[in-house]
């Protein structure tokens, strides 16, 4: 009996002497506030890349209730400035693409760096895809992006009052939307004290939907970023349409479109053209011969200069629009 008895007294004891050492040890504290605390704590050093400049990644500049946080890279000269921004939205068809890739270029990331390297603060932007959100949420996002950057223009050595946008394909016809719809509360309720933008470029960007309706799939993309089931009315199309929001007071562009396009005919780089010229808008156009959409050739050769072209000629443009004379 004492022999049974002896492993359940060891067994309490062992519990006992567990308790006292629980009730001993010192209570664990942690940082509580006064009400929900949704801030991002977790660190974001910036990135060390070529030419002195800092990249901080994964910035959140908006949050939107039922969204993920939206976020945006940000690429900082090295030098005291303030700095002119420039705004890079992705392409992809509204409905994929990431704010890292551009065309062919294999290492996008360090594009932008050498962009910023040469005295532009730069920011690549993730807007809600079309699967997420319907038009005109993506503008909303581009506008909620600068109105971060230029409230926040201290931490990342912006001038507020110099800024563009740049963007291909989708992101082209964004672009040319933040640009040209400044302040128009019925497509962004929270634009109406927003400050503009000083110049825009486009790459093989979308101006006019109804004419995107001709091309082979009948602009199925357009479609599902307006929501349409079937054909979309003109009202959708024009509300969609750059073309349909220029003035002589929007900035100048740069088009750069290559003339065998088969996803976004150059036909409509051609059509914002004469819009812009038609409102007394600056404009330049390149058109380069021989290539497809993203500036693909029909060799690596091809692909290569195109792309090198359209790249230069961006950055010569901000140089110019924006005030940073070149070293």
């Amino acid at each position: 009996m004492i022999r049974a008895f002896l492993p359940r007294l060891l067994l309490a004891t062992a519990a006992i002497g567990l308790a006292a050492s629980a009730s001993a040890a010192p209570q664990r504290v942690f940082p509580v506030a006064d009400k929900p605390d949704l801030a991002d704590h977790l660190p974001n050093p910036p990135i060390a890349m070529p030419g002195g400049v800092k990249a901080y990644r994964d910035v959140v500049y908006q949050t939107v209730d039922g969204y993920r946080p939206q976020i945006v890279d940000i690429y900082v000269p090295a030098a005291k400035g303030p700095h002119p921004l420039v705004l890079y939205i992705h392409g992809g068809g509204w409905r994929a693409g990431h704010t890292r890739h551009s065309g062919a270029l294999s290492d996008f990331p360090k594009a932008l760096a050498a962009l910023a390297a040469e005295g532009f603060t730069v920011a690549s932007l993730e807007y809600r895809l079309s699967s997420e959100a319907q038009f005109p949420a993506q503008l909303q996002d581009a506008n909620a992006a600068l109105r971060f950057l230029r409230a926040n223009a201290k931490a990342y050595k912006i001038d507020p009052a110099r800024a563009g946008v740049w963007g291909g394909s989708a992101g082209g016809h964004l672009t040319a939307l933040t640009a040209l719809t400044c302040r128009d509360a019925a497509l962004d309720p929270q634009a109406g004290s927003d400050q503009c933008v000083q110049a825009a470029v486009t790459w093989y960007g979308v101006f006019d939907f109804a004419g995107m309706n001709a091309t082979p799939d009948g602009n199925s993309a357009g479609a599902k970023l307006l929501g349409c089931t079937g054909p979309c009315s003109a009202e959708a199309n024009r509300k969609v349409s750059p073309v349909a929001y220029m003035d002589a007071k929007d900035p100048p562009f740069l088009l750069i479109h290559g003339t065998e396009d088969k996803v976004v005919p150059a036909e409509q780089s051609r059509i914002g053209e004469a819009a812009l010229k038609a409102a007394g808008v600056p404009v330049q156009s390149i058109y380069i011969e021989g290539v497809d959409h993203s500036f693909i050739g029909k060799t690596p050769a091809e692909t290569r200069a195109a792309t090198l072209r359209a790249m230069n000629a961006t950055y010569d443009f901000f140089h110019e629009k924006l005030g940073v004379p070149r070293k």
